[in-house]
């Protein structure tokens, strides 16, 4: 109700959504058998610090030291799921005087209050104190899966999972992903086989275009040394040309590599329609002519909508427009005043 009714002293009648309600006792319930679980593998250490339950999901938090390997999730999962099988029925003790619900061996969360008089809700070797919700035997919970496992804070470790009706959506999209997945290898009955397969086969040619791009890259760099420009005493190399931004870099330190004396090298590349200004120069470029790479690609940078920095001799920029990338090359020639 998001407001109070015109007549707060009228009669009225309250239903319970049945499903919601045994959904969410359902999730309690498992936390319970899911701590005793995370107890057994993983060791006495382990005590609970939250949770959160609702129809559709469950939230454990727990103390552990490191985070809770697939192996361990998997044997926690199996031994909730062993015990949802035995339909194990609540053993329930209400009003029990607090020492005698210790000597039952329940289970009492670390800086938590109780009464004098407490709720003990045992399903087989689960034993704990707990005013929940609970199923009327575990059975009622029908299956258990972790979704994930994370960290949450220094020492604490969180578990979200689903049961019954919400294990059975989650085994239906598996499902489902997969039959798209084996729709793409034309149904493969070894899918995993093809997959690893097209691993290896697309490991290769990465292998084999990183070679040609290489091979181009050298081709590239020796070309544009040859063009380059005597200015002033200062070798300037300027290109325009498609080129990834790795395959860039590599290109403006390999035309540095082959220049003796003093260089500027500005370069404008283009890949996806993505612009890149780099600019290479020679320390002396630096110490001599006081010209700073970092703060020229910034100037420069404008005419392609972008921006960008750098060490001194070397800098780049990404930006928006390709067309701009012939006037932004210009400009660093200009703003380098040879």
């Amino acid at each position: 109700m998001k407001q109070l009714p015109k007549n707060p002293a009228a009669e009225f009648m309250a239903c319970v959504d049945t499903d919601k309600r045994n959904a969410s006792a359902a999730n309690h319930t498992a936390t319970h058998l899911l701590d005793y679980a995370l107890k057994q593998i993983l060791g006495d250490h382990v005590e609970q610090k939250g949770s959160f339950v609702s129809p559709d999901t469950l939230r454990f938090d727990f103390s552990h030291f490191e985070k809770v390997s697939d192996e361990q999730l998997r044997e926690v999962e199996r031994m909730v799921n062993d015990m949802i099988r035995q339909d194990i029925h609540i053993d329930e003790h209400r009003d029990v005087p607090f020492d005698e619900a210790k000597k039952l061996g329940a289970i009492a969360l670390f800086g938590e209050k109780y009464g004098d008089k407490v709720r003990v809700v045992r399903f087989g070797p689960s034993c704990e104190f707990c005013g929940g919700i609970h199923a009327s035997s575990t059975g009622r919970i029908g299956f258990f899966k972790i979704i994930s496992e994370s960290s949450v804070a220094a020492g604490i470790r969180r578990i979200e999972a689903r049961t019954g009706k919400e294990c059975e959506e989650l085994v239906y999209q598996t499902e489902d992903i997969l039959k798209a997945v084996k729709a793409f290898f034309n149904n493969a009955k070894d899918l995993q086989g093809v997959i690893q397969k097209y691993i290896e086969e697309h490991d290769s040619m990465k292998k084999e275009i990183e070679g040609f791009q290489a091979q181009a890259v050298e081709r590239a760099a020796k070309t544009l040394v040859e063009k380059a420009r005597l200015v002033n005493g200062v070798k300037v190399v300027t290109s325009v040309l498609p080129m990834n931004p790795a395959a860039a870099k590599d290109l403006a330190f390999k035309i540095r590599a082959a220049v003796e004396g003093s260089l500027l090298c500005v370069l404008g590349t283009h890949d996806n329609n993505k612009p890149q200004l780099s600019i290479m120069m020679s320390d002396d470029m630096v110490s001599d002519h006081g010209l700073n790479a970092g703060q020229m690609v910034r100037e420069a940078a404008k005419l392609i909508q972008g921006g960008g920095g750098g060490q001194p001799h070397f800098a780049q920029a990404g930006g928006k427009n390709v067309d701009g990338l012939s006037a932004a090359v210009d400009k660093v020639i200009e703003l380098a005043h040879l």
